[in-house]
């Protein structure tokens, strides 16, 4: 059985901050919590998130400190498992400039008459804007595609410094993505960070289901892999375009975005066919910044031999062009892979799963062009020119 990770789903604005839903808090309201390292105390004051994890609250420093901000978070919770990562994470991702930073890690004894329970505390960065589905709910609008390129790209920075060492994030949802000055975004909650011990990745069994992929959810797909967290910067793409967090991105919806062709087929690659996503985070910045090349026509002097596939909408019907192919002496195949040598292609077809120049067959070709496969494209006249030779003749 699925063991679902859930946090607050809820806030509401109250001067500035964001407040969750009315619950049991694990310490009081203006509570004094000092970590026995550092000496530095913590004064607790608004409950702003919770979850599986525990509480989150607004907190003020009490004590000097050059390198803790005097208004920042303190993170409780009675689970020392998810403890110790997010400290451990925090130590490592501590100079990142897009990681939520923690400052301070420390247990801390609560006292009622003759029982002691352990809470574990962590000092954290405060996002001013909170959370980016608490934002987008409160905002209203989607993010320009210029703003979410470049904010998405430094998410992506973080992760890609976990898949490099073999770790898989897991939870990269809009609750764990936080806005702060400048509307700028950074990564938090390191709680259920695994590390992978070969590239079948990790099995998955605790998950947010707002953006886990539905092959995990249902089982189908019983290992979750950094194609997988990849899904999940797909949906936060699509979300920031949308400029709403609360449902996910289908790939039906991927072509109504307000968006160019070249971040619609990069968020269709995200959350489309499993095989067929970005593989690392890496891949993806590279995606983000680096536009592909036009699709033009190539040189062609015989069909004889080549393994063809067609797309678009053609002037005749495709039994007619597939008949003529093999006339020529070509193999035809229903689309793409990776035995395909030529595609040739008719008028774009306006319903296109994400634009003019990225149908599925289209985003196929430049998948399997980036892996090093030769795909030569032909334009319609092209074909019906070469397919008009003998299929001796060169």
């Amino acid at each position: 059985m699925l063991n679902h990770h859930f946090q607050a789903t809820t806030r509401t604005a109250t001067h500035g901050h964001f407040a969750a839903p009315r619950a049991d808090r694990l310490v009081a309201d203006d509570e004094l919590v000092v970590s026995p390292e550092t000496r530095i105390g913590y004064r607790v004051g608004l409950l702003v998130g919770q979850g599986g994890f525990g509480q989150v609250y607004l907190a003020t420093r009490v004590g000097r400190s050059s390198a803790i901000p005097e208004t920042l978070c303190i993170k409780v919770s009675p689970h020392i498992g998810g403890w110790l990562r997010e400290a451990y994470f925090g130590q490592l991702l501590d100079d990142h400039p897009r990681a939520i930073r923690v400052f301070d890690a420390f247990p801390h004894p609560q006292v009622d008459g003759r029982s002691t329970r352990m809470l574990y505390c962590l000092a954290i960065e405060y996002a001013r804007h909170g959370d980016l589905s608490a934002f987008l709910q409160r905002d209203g609008r989607g993010w320009t595609e210029s703003a979410t390129r470049r904010e998405i790209a430094g998410i992506l920075q973080v992760l890609g410094k976990l898949h490099r060492g073999q770790m898989l994030h897991r939870d990269l949802t809009p609750l764990n993505v936080f806005v702060c000055d400048g509307r700028r975004l950074k990564l938090g909650d390191f709680g259920i960070v695994r590390q992978q011990s070969d590239q079948r990745g990790i099995t998955a069994r605790t998950m947010n289901t707002l953006t886990a992929p539905s092959e995990i959810i249902a089982g189908a797909a019983p290992k979750w892999q950094a194609r997988d967290d990849v899904y999940q910067v797909g949906q936060l793409v699509g979300m920031l375009i949308r400029g709403d967090a609360r449902t996910r991105i289908r790939t039906p919806h991927v072509r109504t975005l307000p968006c160019s062709d070249h971040l619609k087929e990069i968020i269709y690659r995200c959350i489309g066919e499993r095989r067929k996503r970005y593989e690392s985070a890496d891949d993806l910045i590279h995606a983000l910044t680096h536009p592909p090349a036009p699709f033009s026509a190539g040189v062609l002097r015989t069909l004889k031999g080549v393994h063809l596939a067609f797309t678009g909408i053609l002037t005749k019907t495709r039994n007619e062009a597939a008949r003529a192919a093999r006339r020529a002496g070509a193999f035809v195949h229903s689309g793409p892979s990776v035995r395909t040598s030529v595609v040739v292609r008719g008028r774009p077809n306006p319903t296109q799963a994400a634009g003019r120049d990225a149908g599925l067959k289209l985003m196929e070709i430049r998948r399997l062009r980036e892996k090093g496969h030769k795909i030569i494209l032909l334009n319609e006249t092209q074909f019906w020119r070469l397919a008009a030779r003998p299929s001796g003749r060169r």
